[in-house]
C-alpha cells in the first residue's frame, strides 16, 4: 500500500486512513519495546548470576532488564532501585494476570490501571497484592544473584 499524493487531489478513504494510523502506532510501539528486548540467561543451581558490567542497562539510574531464565516460560524484570540494590519481579499483575509495563519509576498494568513501584509494591489497585519478587544479592565484585526458587 502506498501513500496517496496530496497534490494529486486524491482523497483518502476512511478505512485507508485508519489502516495507516494503525500501522504508524504499531511501528511506534515496536520501536519503544525494542529497548527492553528479552534476554535469555542460563540458571545455575536454581539461581541466575548477572555480572553487572555485562548488563550496562542496570548500571544506569532507573535501569531495567527483561530476562527469561532458560528452560522457563515466564520472563522477569530486573530493575535498578537507585541505592545500589535491585529487584527481580514477575511482570504478571496480581489482579487478572496481565503483563505490567515499565514506565519510569512505576510499573503499570495496561488492562485495569494497577500501579506498582519498582520494588513491586502496589501503589494503586485494583491489584490486591504486590508483584511476586525474587530474592537478590549483589556481591562485592559486582555480580547480581537472583534466587529463582525464593519468591516473596
Amino acid at each position: 500500500m502506498s501513500l496517496p499524493s496530496v497534490n494529486a487531489g486524491h482523497e483518502i478513504a476512511r478505512r485507508e486512513f485508519v489502516g495507516w494510523c494503525a500501522c504508524a502506532l504499531a511501528a511506534a510501539a515496536v520501536g519503544g519495546c525494542a529497548s527492553l528486548a528479552t534476554r535469555s540467561v542460563t540458571p545455575t543451581d536454581g539461581r541466575l548470576e548477572l555480572a553487572l558490567m555485562q548488563y550496562p542497562e542496570l548500571l544506569e539510574p532507573g535501569g531495567s532488564l527483561k530476562i527469561r531464565p532458560e528452560g522457563q516460560n515466564e520472563t522477569l524484570y530486573v530493575l535498578a532501585l537507585g541505592d545500589g540494590s535491585f529487584s527481580a519481579l514477575s511482570p504478571i499483575c496480581t489482579h487478572l494476570g496481565c503483563t505490567v509495563e515499565i514506565e519510569g519509576s512505576r510499573l503499570v498494568c495496561p488492562c485495569h490501571g494497577s500501579t506498582y513501584d519498582r520494588a513491586g509494591t502496589v501503589l494503586k489497585g485494583p491489584a490486591p497484592r504486590a508483584l511476586a519478587r525474587l530474592r537478590t544479592h549483589v556481591s562485592a565484585d559486582g555480580v547480581l544473584t537472583i534466587e529463582l526458587g525464593n519468591r516473596t
